[in-house]
């Protein structure tokens, strides 16, 4: 069988990943993933060979080059064949326990009956969040510290949703309704998709950030949940407190540890109390309750 596709591979920044992520999807790559191979974190992307040249990855090289301003950059890529390619696409994601409730299983896998954990069934695509991250993991697993004692009908908001993970781990964990949003088209479609692949309801999806979800609701929600970038949380925080109920709580990640110290400032300049950190790698996630009004 004649080679098909292009394999990327690109040494992971922390701070750069989603950068990463983004340059291989408006390059036109069909998959993405984070993996490790001997202790070192890689970015990989998978193109149809049909639809770029060796020159045009060479573009691309120089183009992630420049975002990494001096910093190390390992950039590789390698042809494989259709086979090839489903079988490294597809031994990436394996069935993933997180937290005490949680597991996560490919599309492709069958869940076995004894299963006694909340099961969410995705098919990774290009959108962000399929429960490898260190900063979804941690979410998942704030998201059961919060609702753990749980004892009347809570609602929440999810910023920045991606594939929908987060909204599909509160709703299985017992909120009642969720509001999501991101600014990626993408984003909002996966998640509208993963709803529907899980047979998951109550979920309402919009395009757009904060001030979108102040737009379609009046309501105040009993928590929130936001895994972005630490430099867009912190615009952020001085306008949570408007859409979050008095004792209410967020859940934060896509903060690298050496910018929770600013975080957390910020948070306690707003009237919020520090409830809980929490770290993964080099990721880290800040739980906090809003002060009453």
């Amino acid at each position: 069988m004649n080679s098909s596709w292009w394999e990327i591979k690109i040494k992971n920044v922390p701070d750069l990943e989603d950068t990463i992520f983004w340059h291989l999807q408006e390059f036109g790559c069909k998959g993405s993933a984070l993996i490790q191979e001997d202790g070192i974190w890689y970015v990989k992307g998978y193109v149809p060979k049909i639809d770029v040249t060796e020159a045009q990855l060479d573009i691309l090289s120089n183009t992630i080059r420049d975002d990494f301003d001096g910093q190390e950059f390992d950039f590789s890529y390698e042809s494989m064949d259709d086979q090839d390619w489903s079988s490294s696409w597809k031994d990436h994601w394996q069935p993933m326990e997180i937290g005490q409730k949680m597991v996560v299983y490919p599309a492709w896998i069958d869940v076995p009956p004894e299963c006694d954990r909340h099961v969410i069934r995705l098919d990774p695509g290009s959108a962000f969040g399929t429960g490898v991250h260190p900063t979804t993991q941690l979410c998942m697993e704030a998201l059961e510290r919060q609702l753990e004692h749980k004892n009347k009908p809570l609602t929440m908001a999810d910023i920045g949703c991606g594939t929908g993970i987060l909204s599909l781990t509160a709703r299985l964990l017992g909120v009642e309704k969720i509001i999501a949003s991101d600014i990626d088209s993408l984003a909002v479609r996966a998640t509208e998709e993963n709803m529907q692949f899980n047979n998951i309801d109550n979920i309402e999806v919009y395009q757009g950030s904060i001030d979108k979800i102040k737009k379609v609701t009046n309501q105040k929600f009993d928590g929130m949940v936001c895994n972005i970038l630490a430099e867009i949380i912190k615009t952020m925080i001085p306008d949570m407190g408007d859409i979050i109920k008095p004792q209410g709580w967020v859940v934060l990640s896509g903060i690298l540890v050496t910018q929770a110290d600013d975080i957390k400032q910020i948070l306690k300049d707003n009237n919020w109390q520090i409830t809980g950190y929490n770290s993964k790698e080099n990721w880290c996630s800040i739980e906090a309750k809003k002060s009453s009004d």
